[in-house]
């Protein structure tokens, strides 16, 4: 009920005496410092407390500390600051781009999988190249926290997803230990993965010790969309080798990206041999029979800074992968439902997925003209999900009508709360493959709000069904397992609807024409 009637409290929501709001005016371009800028000025503007400089690792700018939001904003965008860009000026997506498919097609990476010798095997080869834009989180509350630095502890009010890794960041910028940081949590509007990121929980602390007094910042919507916390940018070149049957005999995946890993804090948890295991989540040991099998990663870092996002690695490699699966078998003149069921049968959890979505999405049953269905496999956090997706064309651009979702998440405890953050999965990855993008020019970001980062809408979105298979398994993740098949499923059924193979997101980037 507090939801819907208006006196929940979200994190944006916290009320202190003497609370200060801040704007933080940052780097232009990565890497970008602060050279000069004329705090005079901006302290004489109405209801403006204090303009402090924020240096950290994981935030750096220059904050306007106001008696409330418009009165910090107005100032902060008054702020006259000279920068030195360094290195990040230079940043482009085409060029990174060009880097990233030269690295994957070299094919000499870090190998994460090697089983059998794919480079012995010989048949039909189907070769095809992948890649994925960066992308921002989007939740629909802005980003934001309130600290306050007292002499004896801290207190944060924030939504959030990291309270244990905050409180221990809180303590290590303020000399005090654990204990004495109090977290308060609130509800949050979105999170994604992206307020599990440590950069405004920083900024809210320092500048709450520097300034003495409680400080709640802010990001506008353009703060965040350029804020340099994306889910990685990332090209694959996969190859496959068919037998005379169509059966693939060896399987090679080089994929290049960023480290996740790096820089978060996480490294103990998830590098192991020098590989970042975010990065070929969903490419290792796939669930197909495929006696040679090789996946190799290759670390790219530009200088953009990357972050976890809803589903992480499967997030791209689910996407590499399906498409890749469907183009073996239409190289191999088989039914895409039909070839996948063929080569699962030693992963039985991907199998029931599969089936079921088959099934009540009538799969090879008639669809009216100018329709087409395509299909997806994927599991993540120890979930297994199956989509079909039901594709027509508006003007040239695909229009999602029908997504059928079956999930083995093992034990149930609320169904209706598995429909739902599988219906909002869905609904966010289907965002992230039809339309999503953070692209550089100059190393600047070319997008900043929903007028050029658009989000399916109410007109855009699909019929939903979710189907649950029952299970004694234990429980796995509910959140983040429906992002990964979308954008496959829908690449897939393009691909049935229009004859032409889509291997680079988002689509709208592509026009279409009815095979």
């Amino acid at each position: 009920p507090p939801k819907t009637n208006g006196t929940a409290k979200f994190g944006i929501d916290a009320k202190l005496p003497g609370l200060l709001t801040a704007v933080v005016a940052r780097a232009p371009v990565p890497g970008a410092k602060p050279v000069k800028y004329d705090a005079a000025k901006i302290r004489a503007m109405p209801g403006v407390k204090a303009v402090l400089p924020v240096q950290s690792p994981t935030a750096e700018g220059i904050a306007v500390l106001a008696t409330n939001y418009w009165y910090a904003k107005q100032a902060r965008d008054a702020l006259d600051i000279e920068w030195d860009l360094g290195a990040g000026a230079t940043l482009s997506t085409d060029t990174m781009r060009t880097e990233m498919t030269e690295a994957a097609r070299k094919g000499e990476g870090l190998v994460a999988q090697q089983t059998g010798d794919v480079g012995a095997v010989s048949g039909k080869s189907v070769k095809a190249l992948y890649d994925v834009p960066y992308l921002v989180h989007a939740p629909m509350e802005p980003m934001n926290c309130t600290a306050w630095v007292k002499p004896d502890g801290v207190e944060i009010w924030s939504g959030s997803q990291a309270q244990g890794p905050n409180q221990m960041t809180a303590a290590a910028l303020t000399g005090f230990t654990p204990e004495q940081v109090k977290i308060h949590s609130l509800l949050l509007g979105g999170g994604f993965g992206r307020r599990f990121a440590p950069d405004m929980l920083t900024e809210a602390v320092l500048l709450s010790k520097s300034a003495g007094a409680p400080v709640k910042v802010v990001y506008s919507r353009e703060d965040d969309t350029r804020g340099y916390y994306y889910r990685p940018m990332a090209v694959c070149e996969m190859t496959g080798t068919l037998d005379g049957k169509g059966r693939p005999l060896g399987f090679k995946a080089s994929t290049v990206c960023d480290s996740l890993a790096t820089g978060s804090g996480f490294e103990a948890m998830i590098m192991k041999d020098r590989i970042d295991g975010t990065a070929v989540e969903g490419l290792v040991e796939p669930p197909y029979a495929i006696p040679n099998v090789r996946v190799d990663w290759t670390l790219y870092q530009p200088g953009v800074r990357t972050w976890f996002w809803r589903s992480v690695g499967s997030t791209q490699n689910a996407f590499f992968l399906e498409s890749f699966v469907d183009e073996l078998a239409h190289a191999a003149g088989q039914d895409p439902v039909a070839y996948r069921r063929s080569l699962m049968a030693g992963h039985p959890r991907h199998l029931a997925v599969l089936e079921l979505a088959a099934q009540k999405s009538g799969w090879g049953q008639p669809l009216p003209k100018g329709v087409a269905r395509g299909v997806a496999v994927a599991e993540s956090f120890g979930s297994y999900v199956a989509e079909v997706a039901e594709v027509t064309l508006v003007d040239g651009k695909p229009k999602v009508l029908r997504v059928v979702i079956a999930a083995d998440i093992g034990t149930v405890v609320n169904p209706d709360t598995v429909v739902a953050q599988m219906e909002g999965a869905m609904i966010y990855g289907l965002s992230a493959a039809l339309q999503g993008e953070i692209t550089f020019d100059a190393g600047k970001v070319q997008q900043s709000n929903f007028h050029d980062y658009p989000v399916v809408r109410m007109n855009e979105a699909p019929k939903v069904e979710v189907h649950l298979i029952r299970s004694t398994e234990a429980p796995g993740g509910v959140g983040e397992p429906g992002t990964p098949p979308i954008a496959p499923a829908v690449a897939n059924a393009l691909f049935a609807l229009t004859g032409e193979r889509v291997r680079s997101l988002p689509l709208s980037r592509h026009n279409f024409k009815t095979a």
